[in-house]
C-alpha cells in the first residue's frame, strides 16, 4: 500500500541531463526526510542526495555536488533529482527512499530509510 515509484530514467550522452521523479502513495511523506541512492553493477548501494522534511537542508555525495539537485513538492507528495553534466560513472540504478521517522535526519546511510522504490535505470554513454 505504501509505495515509492521512480520515473524519468533513461539513456543519455555524456554531458546530458535527466530529471528523476519519485511519486509516493499510501502515506503522506511531507514530514519525512527523503533520499536518493544508486547502485551500479558489482557495487554497493551508495548515497547520492537527501533533503530534510521541510526542504530547508540538502546533502550530496561529493561526486555529484554542483551537478545534481534534490528538491521536493510536498503538495504533490513527490521528490525530484535533477541531474546535469552527466558522466559515465553516474550510470546506475537510482532508488528513492523515505526516512524512518518524521522530522528525522536526512542521513547518508541506507539504515536511515525504510521505504524504497523499485529503482530506475540511468545510463550515460561516452
Amino acid at each position: 500500500q505504501v509505495q515509492l515509484v521512480e520515473s524519468g530514467g533513461g539513456s543519455v550522452q555524456v554531458g546530458g541531463s535527466l530529471r528523476l521523479s519519485c511519486a509516493a502513495s499510501g502515506r503522506t511523506f511531507s514530514s519525512y526526510p527523503m533520499g536518493w541512492f544508486r547502485q551500479a553493477r558489482g557495487k554497493e548501494r551508495e548515497f547520492v542526495a537527501s533533503i530534510s522534511w521541510n526542504g530547508y537542508r540538502t546533502y550530496y555525495v561529493d561526486s555529484v555536488k554542483g551537478r545534481f539537485t534534490i528538491s521536493r513538492d510536498n503538495a504533490k507528495n513527490t521528490v525530484y533529482l535533477q541531474m546535469n553534466s552527466l558522466k559515465p560513472e553516474d550510470t546506475s540504478v537510482y532508488f528513492c527512499a523515505a526516512g524512518r521517522t518524521r522530522w528525522g535526519p536526512a542521513g547518508a546511510s541506507t539504515r536511515d530509510y525504510d521505504v524504497w522504490g523499485q529503482g530506475t535505470q540511468v545510463t550515460v554513454s561516452s
